[in-house]
């Protein structure tokens, strides 16, 4: 029976691969990665001698029907991403939207993602949260931000190390000085840093550093504005 099978990977401790994750990679018919190269490494670690196909952003539309057609003819197929759980904000989605529409099996295993170890860290209501992934760089950016000004909930982003402070000064202007941040990056690494302050306070930090590794931005929800039922 034809099987999708979504496989997290390390957001950067390979300790924290699983051994069922390790287990299904080694029993595929075969793997697509969002980056054969990255994931050839973790591969070779791990011992892990499969077929490796290319599957990304850059490809994933005119790539999708072909792979599902592929799928239909094995048995069991993995996706995994270049690090953390396939689909979120990495492709994945519109290969299990497909292999659904197809009656396709799809299984996720559970595993490594940069937002809930920073949001649960972070200090800030994790009861209620809100996640955004990547604002737009350029074309929406704003508009989307000023949707979230009133938010009431903990909000999550991701963010790259050169757009980090860019990013802060206008969330600084749209909803205040005052609104607390947790900043996370290089998580599960030997530097993992988890900066805890206002807006400004963040930026002042950061202005100080030179900033690395992937970014996690944990936003307190505004408190002004009664939760939306």
């Amino acid at each position: 029976m034809a099987k999708l099978i979504l496989v997290p990977t390390p957001i950067g401790n390979l300790e924290d691969m699983t051994l069922r994750a390790i287990r299904m990679l080694k029993e595929v018919d075969f793997i697509l990665a969002e980056d054969t190269r990255t994931s050839g490494f973790l591969l070779k670690h791990f011992e892990i001698e499969n077929k490796l196909f290319p599957f990304h952003k850059f490809n994933e539309h005119k790539q999708l029907h072909g792979m599902v057609q592929r799928i239909k003819e094995s048995e069991s197929v993995a996706l995994i991403s270049d690090a953390g759980t396939p689909g979120i904000s990495d492709p994945g989605y519109l290969l299990v939207r497909a292999c659904i529409e197809n009656e396709i099996e799809v299984e996720c295993l559970p595993g490594a993602s940069a937002f809930i170890p920073a949001l649960v860290n972070s200090g800030l209501p994790t009861d209620r949260f809100v996640f955004e992934g990547f604002l737009p760089h350029k074309k929406g950016r704003q508009k989307r931000i000023e949707a979230l000004i009133d938010e009431p909930r903990t909000m999550v982003f991701y963010e790259s190390p050169y757009r980090l402070l860019k990013t802060l000064e206008q969330l600084r202007e749209w909803m205040g000085e005052e609104r607390q941040v947790c900043v996370s990056r290089e998580l599960s690494k030997l530097y993992e840093e988890n900066y805890r302050g206002s807006f400004t306070e963040a930026i002042a930090h950061f202005t100080q550093k030179l900033i690395k590794g992937e970014i996690v931005l944990v936003i307190e929800g505004c408190k002004n504005k009664p939760e939306k039922t």
